[in-house]
Formats: C-alpha cells, sequence, structure tokens
C-alpha cells in the first residue's frame, strides 16, 4: 500500500518561504499524478497544486501562481512544493496526494480524483 508523509511546515513571517516535500513509500512515483491540497479551519479542501507523470505538465490554484512552485524526483520518490512571497491567508494544512494517470499526460485538480493522501503539514504565515 502507498503511503505518503509530507514534511517542512511551519511559522513564517509574510513574504518568507518554505518548501514542503512529500516522500512516498510502497511504489514508485513514475505512474502517479502528484497534486498538492491545502485546507483551513472551516472551509473546503482547496487545489494548490498538481504535475503530471511525465514531469512535462503543472497547474496551479489561482491564489498561489506565480508564488508557488511543484516539482518532482522520480529517483527520490519525492514531490516538493516550493512556496514563496507566503501570505497569512495562505496559512492551512497542506496535503500530498497521488493518483495513476491512467496512460495520459494531464493533471487533475479535483480533490475527489485522488486515491493516495498523506496525513498533512501544518503551514502558519504570521502577519
Amino acid at each position: 500500500q502507498m503511503q505518503l508523509v509530507e514534511s517542512g511546515g511551519g511559522l513564517v513571517q509574510a513574504g518568507g518561504s518554505l518548501r514542503l516535500a512529500c516522500a512516498a513509500s510502497g511504489r514508485t512515483l513514475s505512474r502517479l499524478i502528484m497534486g498538492w491540497f491545502r485546507q483551513a479551519p472551516g472551509t473546503e479542501r482547496e487545489f494548490v497544486a498538481a504535475i503530471s507523470s511525465s514531469e512535462r505538465l503543472t497547474d496551479y490554484g489561482d491564489s498561489v501562481k506565480a508564488r508557488f512552485t511543484i516539482s518532482r524526483d522520480n529517483g527520490k520518490n519525492t514531490v516538493y512544493l516550493q512556496m514563496n512571497s507566503l501570505k497569512p491567508e495562505d496559512t492551512a494544512v497542506y496535503y500530498c496526494a497521488a493518483r495513476d494517470d491512467d496512460y495520459r499526460d494531464w493533471v487533475r485538480r479535483g480533490w475527489y480524483e485522488y486515491d493516495y493522501w498523506g496525513q498533512g503539514t501544518q503551514v502558519t504565515v504570521s502577519s
């Protein structure tokens, strides 16, 4: 069974940066679409970013475009989320997610489209 473990969360001041990592075990990432989602208290789970299995395609939520960058290192079985210019509204629990690519080069935005989830890592941005 696949497991995903996030790390890298913490407390940072507005304008600062963090890099989240998601380490996978149980299977390789090579045929998986990887995504990042976040959820703040009292809100729905929000799409942050996704990357295709080929690495050729990426997609970002409107609120993080030009500030966040998703990347993957299949050799290390790890996905990253580089977060720059952080804002207080970025405060949330960040989740890593994975799903099979179904032999297609694509990305998905819906949280319900992902089959595997990490336990989440807290990111808090102070003003």
